[in-house]
């Protein structure tokens, strides 16, 4: 498939794939599938209080990104992929603050379509909500 012909529906869902994949190995096999297809994944493990982690949930969204390549370390791919993540952590705020948060990010990127899931627990102790948040944008 050229990378013309894949648009944002076909990235979001990869996104969504690799946050709720169950394990490293899931994620490495999706990610390798993907590749295959055109699309570049990565996924990246976070918990802590919600409120206090939010520029470290920005942070490592990017890092992971650079890391495996979906984006250069330019500050228009940087923003593009910190303005996803700040769109999925507004999806997630108002069940999150105050709470614990914790689960993966994922970023997929093909062509211009670059999109940041977050799939996480919200809660405390083993009392959790589950919640996902989703951002695109157009490099």
């Amino acid at each position: 498939m050229d990378n013309s012909d894949i648009g944002s529906k076909l990235v979001s869902s990869a996104a969504i794939r690799v946050a709720i994949s169950q394990s490293l190995e899931e994620e490495k096999t999706l990610q390798q599938e993907y590749f295959n297809d055109g699309i570049k994944t990565a996924g990246v493990n976070f918990g802590g209080e919600f409120i206090t982690s939010v520029t470290k949930i920005i942070e490592r969204t990017i890092v992971a990104a650079k890391r495996e390549g979906i984006i250069e370390d330019i500050h228009v791919e940087e923003g593009a992929v910190a303005g996803a993540a700040k769109e999925a952590l507004s999806q997630i705020m108002n069940h999150a603050i105050g709470m614990n948060v914790g689960g993966k990010i994922a970023i997929a990127r093909s062509g211009d379509h670059v999109c940041v899931c977050m799939f996480f627990g919200v809660g405390l102790l083993h009392l959790n909500d589950m919640i996902i948040g989703l951002g695109h944008r157009v490099i």
